[in-house]
């Protein structure tokens, strides 16, 4: 069986982070990485190297992408921001800052269905 994988989506960390309406700083804490590395990135249109950094980047994107399909750019930061019941009365910030993506990804994706409140 041959498997074909595809070329590597370029993730684009100045891209992700407006579209969440983050500072560098926010984003680098959310990554894990200096906000230098942040800053780095951008300015010489890089995309980091490590799997770890790589993959909670493609979360926030996903999160960035769905977002935006449920909310305007306000809504989705008034979002990000707001501590919610459905999040223990933590916001959706804390929760990516500990590294919980997918309950953000399924209040989005219940939003998004409609089936959110």
């Amino acid at each position: 069986m041959v498997t074909v994988i595809g070329k590597p989506t370029f993730l684009d960390p100045r891209e992700i982070r407006e579209g969440l309406s983050l500072s560098q700083e926010r984003l680098s804490a959310l990554l894990k990485v200096s906000s230098k590395t942040v800053l780095r990135w951008e300015k010489d249109n890089q995309t980091p190297q490590a799997p770890e950094v790589l993959e909670r980047l493609a979360e926030l994107k996903e999160i960035k992408d769905l977002g935006t399909l449920v909310y305007t750019k306000e809504g989705l930061k008034e979002f990000l921001s707001t501590p919610l019941p459905i999040f223990g009365g933590r916001s959706a910030l804390v929760l990516l800052q500990l590294g919980e993506y997918e309950p953000v990804i399924s209040a989005l994706a219940a939003d998004f269905e409609g089936t959110g409140f």
